[in-house]
């Protein structure tokens, strides 16, 4: 049964030695000219301001999650849009019960405020 594994575990080592490799070469041929610009901390091309470990607010973090899941909801679609006419009135009703739900959750969303920026 371990042998089934062998060519899974020969692509690691390789792709593992050819990743440690490229950094080792990257290191020691490029070139090291180090300027105050090169080493100096990028910050949307102006000076730090703030702290880094500043705390966000939390709705930034609600919306983000909020669009990830409406977003990938929409990754469902395009596999039954390929297969819709194999799926016939059957894939149509799953895919209407679907899209309600996913409507149903955002409309909930929205009336509990969660999209509001104030």
């Amino acid at each position: 049964m371990l042998a089934e594994y062998l060519p899974t575990l020969l692509f690691l080592i390789v792709a593992l030695g050819i990743g440690v490799a490229l950094i080792i070469v990257g290191n020691v041929l490029g070139p090291k000219r180090p300027s105050s610009e090169k080493l100096s901390p990028y910050e949307c091309g102006f000076n730090a301001f703030e702290d880094a470990r500043m705390q966000f607010d939390v709705r930034y973090y609600l919306i983000a999650i909020l669009f990830i899941v409406f977003d990938l909801e929409i990754a469902f679609v395009f596999p039954w849009a390929l297969v819709f006419r194999e799926l016939g009135v059957f894939g149509l009703v799953e895919m209407g019960v679907f899209l309600a739900l996913l409507v149903i959750g955002f409309v909930y969303v929205w009336k509990k405020g969660a999209l509001e920026w104030e």
